[in-house]
């Protein structure tokens, strides 16, 4: 039977099918979508323990099966329980301020985001003044593979944890920049941890550049990230190094502020 990281020693009286119920668990969060063979082999079951299980999950909405492919994915009720997880304090109102003077100090748009499976959420901009600038994608989602502030937060993972999110591969997103094959985005995490921030070069979009860092807290975990935006035609390695050097002052100054 499998554990999970930092398990810490087995109960003294431990219930096999409440453990592989929350290995299960675990297994949906980490794949985001299953197959019944996958679980089987997974939890050391036969196809009916492991159908009873998913069926189980599915009746209490901690899983969806798909109707053509027929895996699982994670239900509604993870969202629940991820509400009662997360950090008690608002973070688009702790980064606020910092991300209007990130915006000042560089001109250009900035935004934060989160990491959603293999997606970026962006939940606040600070709009570019400029007449030619990028726009805010606030509310809006993108592959994270194709996006600074995306690969940023991707290399918070080890390698076991990002080949964990693309099961199937990495689908095609953005424009023909933009990586293709799990081993590929794999070295290219290893640069982004080497440089400390992640690099897009109109990957997501023809002529829009970007930095971005991830903003990783002591107690809380991976908080999300920031990123800076423009043009092509107002970007150069000097301006790229002045900008991440402007991120990571500012991911300092939001963790300085988380409670």
């Amino acid at each position: 039977m499998q554990t999970g990281p930092d398990d810490g020693a087995a109960p003294r009286y431990p219930l096999e099918s409440v453990d592989r119920t929350l290995t299960l668990l675990r297994q949906l969060a980490d794949r985001r979508e299953v197959a019944l063979a996958e679980v089987r082999a997974h939890l050391g079951v036969g196809q009916s323990t492991a159908h009873r299980l998913l069926a189980m999950l599915v009746y209490r909405g901690f899983a969806v099966q798909d109707p053509v492919s027929r895996k699982y994915r994670p239900g509604p009720a993870f969202a629940d329980l991820g509400r009662a997880a997360e950090p008690s304090f608002d973070l688009v109102e702790v980064v606020r301020p910092v991300l209007v003077a990130l915006a000042a100090e560089t001109g250009e748009t900035v935004h934060l985001g989160e990491l959603v499976g293999t997606d970026v959420r962006y939940l606040d901009v600070i709009e570019s003044a400029s007449t030619l600038r990028v726009a805010s994608r606030a509310g809006q989602t993108r592959p994270a593979h194709a996006t600074s502030i995306g690969k940023a937060m991707l290399a918070t993972h080890d390698d076991e944890a990002v080949r964990a999110l693309y099961p199937d591969g990495i689908p095609a997103a953005g424009t023909s920049r933009a990586v293709t094959d799990v081993d590929a985005l794999l070295a290219e995490l290893r640069r982004v941890r080497s440089r400390g921030s992640g690099r897009n070069r109109g990957e997501v979009e023809s002529g829009v550049s970007s930095v971005g860092v991830a903003i990783g807290h002591p107690a809380h975990g991976l908080l999300g990230g920031l990123s800076v935006a423009a043009p092509e035609a107002r970007w150069s390695a000097a301006i790229e190094r002045d900008h991440v050097a402007a991120l990571r002052t500012a991911a300092e100054r939001v963790l300085a502020r988380v409670p």
